[in-house]
């Protein structure tokens, strides 16, 4: 049987507020398969950008831990996570990100760069995706110059371009029109189906919910799965 690709383990996390201890996640056990699109439900401040965060290895956890590809990110120091986070997560974010000074293929490149991949060598992945996402003939323009769903588009290519394992996604179409975010979604779940990479995402929109696997609400610090056949626009999961 084929091990999760995440796994969480009585995953905590607590913030202190003054004098006020409020806990945000409690004590968590849930596994995620490779290949899977799970899809993360919840009001503002229920944590789903805190679990994203802390299976990344962004945060560190109050007590408990997570473990990606069977590797224990949070007995990792600093570095280790940011190098660990580097080869095997992809992240995509609400407001893209991007940095304004380089051009759409060196913002691509940029972050295997950064991990010790030589441009040449990263290059014809960062152009195929490109083309996949129909941007081919904007890898030398600058961000300022594309749309809101252009950029998130570039994103996305940025967060596979090392063919990462695991793709974490906070609200990614959160920032665009319904009908460009429709877009950008069946781009992206197109991108990491057919690779069989597993995709989690935090999203406040509802219509997301029939094309994924699994369906979680987080909700008093627990993860409640349900099932997207019973999730309607209605029944407060915004």
């Amino acid at each position: 049987m084929t091990a999760p690709l995440v796994q969480l383990h009585a995953l905590t996390k607590q913030f202190t507020e003054g004098d006020q201890t409020r806990t945000v996640l409690d004590r968590l056990d849930n596994t995620f398969s490779r290949g899977q699109f799970v899809v993360l439900l919840g009001s503002s401040g229920s944590g789903k950008s805190t679990l994203l965060n802390l299976i990344s290895g962004i945060e560190e956890p109050s007590s408990g831990h997570v473990s990606v590809t069977g590797t224990n990110i949070t007995a990792l120091n600093d570095t280790q996570r940011t190098l660990f986070r580097r080869d095997n997560i992809g992240f995509i974010f609400q407001f893209f990100n991007l940095i304004p000074t380089l051009t759409v293929l060196e913002n691509i490149t940029l972050p295997s760069e950064l991990a010790g991949i030589r441009r040449k060598d990263i290059e014809p992945a960062a152009r195929k995706l490109l083309g996949r996402v129909g941007l081919d003939d904007r890898a030398d323009s600058f961000p300022d110059k594309l749309s809101g769903g252009e950029q998130q588009r570039i994103a996305i290519c940025r967060a596979l371009a090392h063919d990462p394992m695991l793709i974490l996604a906070d609200e990614p179409t959160g920032n665009l029109d319904e009908q460009t975010g429709t877009l950008v979604l069946k781009l992206l779940l197109d991108l990491t189906r057919n690779a069989g990479k597993t995709m989690i995402m935090a999203t406040h929109s509802p219509e997301i919910v029939p094309l994924a696997d699994r369906v979680f609400r987080v909700h008093k610090g627990k993860l409640l799965e349900t099932y997207p056949e019973s999730e309607d626009s209605g029944d407060n999961l915004a």
